[in-house]
C-alpha cells in the first residue's frame, strides 16, 4: 500500500506498513479488521468501524489484523487545527462513515466538494470523544523489560511483586514507575494490553471463550465486563460486526 494516497486499500492478515511519516495529516477509517498505528510513544488500536488519526510528520507504522480493508483520507494543514497532535482513535458516526466513503471511492470530485466533505468529515471528528484504545510504552530499562514480558505472553499471569523480582525492581518501584510514564496503574495497563490482543483474536475469528483463555481472564464473564468498557460494545457484538463487514 502506498504510504500517502487517497483511497481505499485491502491489506492481508499480518500485512504491515513500514516506518514513515507524510506530509499530510490522514484518516484511516477501518471498514472491516484491525489496524494498528505504532510509534516511539506506543500503539493506537482501530477496530473496524473505528477511524484514526495520525498528524503530519508523525513516524509511525502499521499492521493489519484479520482482512482489513481501510480508506485514506488526507487533511490539507488548514483543517487539522483542532484535532490531536498525537495519533488518535475515534467512533464513527454514520455521517463520519459516509463522508468518508464518499471520499474514497475512487470517483473524481469536484474541488469544492471535496473541501466541504473535507470540513464536514472535521466538524464530525470535533464532536466526537477519542475512543483510542492507546497503550503507552515505557522509557525506564526496568519497566521496559516488565512489560516486554508481558508482551511476549499477555496471559502471564506474574503479579507486579514477581516482574520486580525479575527486572531487578521493588514492586513499589514498578508501580510507581508505571504511573510516573505510562500514566497509569499496572493492572490497567496490562488490561489494555490484552484487550488489543482480545481484538487480534477476535478478527480471526478465535471464540469469545477461547479468547478470554488466551488472552489471561480467568473466565468469559470478566474478560466479557473488561472488553465492554474498553471498547465499547460486547466481544460477541464486535466479532459479529466484523462478520457483516465482510460480507
Amino acid at each position: 500500500m502506498p504510504e500517502s494516497r487517497q483511497g481505499r486499500w485491502a491489506l492481508v492478515h499480518g500485512e504491515a506498513i513500514a516506518p514513515h511519516s507524510h506530509a499530510q495529516g490522514q484518516l484511516l477509517y477501518a471498514a472491516s479488521g484491525v489496524l494498528a498505528t505504532t510509534t516511539e510513544r506506543g500503539t493506537w488500536v482501530s477496530p473496524a468501524d473505528r477511524i484514526s488519526w495520525t498528524p503530519p510528520c508523525f513516524e509511525h507504522h502499521h499492521r493489519a489484523y484479520g482482512e482489513t480493508e481501510i480508506g485514506i483520507v488526507e487533511l490539507p494543514d488548514e483543517l487539522r487545527g483542532g484535532l490531536p497532535g498525537h495519533p488518535s482513535v475515534f467512533a464513527v458516526s454514520a455521517l463520519l462513515r459516509e463522508v468518508v466513503l464518499k471520499l474514497t471511492d475512487g470517483r473524481a470530485l469536484r474541488p469544492s466538494v471535496g473541501a466541504r466533505l473535507l470540513q464536514v468529515a472535521v466538524d464530525e471528528l470535533l464532536d466526537l470523544p477519542e475512543n483510542s484504545l492507546y497503550l503507552p510504552e515505557p522509557a525506564d530499562d526496568r519497566l521496559l523489560a516488565a512489560t516486554g514480558r508481558l508482551h511476549a505472553d499477555p496471559a502471564d499471569p506474574a503479579t507486579l511483586a514477581e516482574l520486580g523480582r525479575a527486572v531487578g525492581a521493588s514492586e513499589r518501584t514498578l508501580s510507581r514507575l508505571f504511573r510516573a510514564e505510562l500514566g497509569m496503574s499496572f493492572h490497567q495497563w496490562r488490561t489494555l494490553l490484552r484487550v488489543q490482543h482480545a481484538l487480534v483474536h477476535l478478527a480471526q475469528g478465535r471464540s469469545v471463550t477461547g479468547t478470554a483463555t488466551l488472552c489471561g481472564w480467568a473466565n468469559p464473564t470478566s474478560f466479557i465486563e473488561a472488553f465492554t468498557a474498553i471498547v465499547g460494545q460486547t466481544p460477541g457484538r464486535y466479532q459479529g460486526g466484523l462478520r457483516v463487514g465482510q460480507r
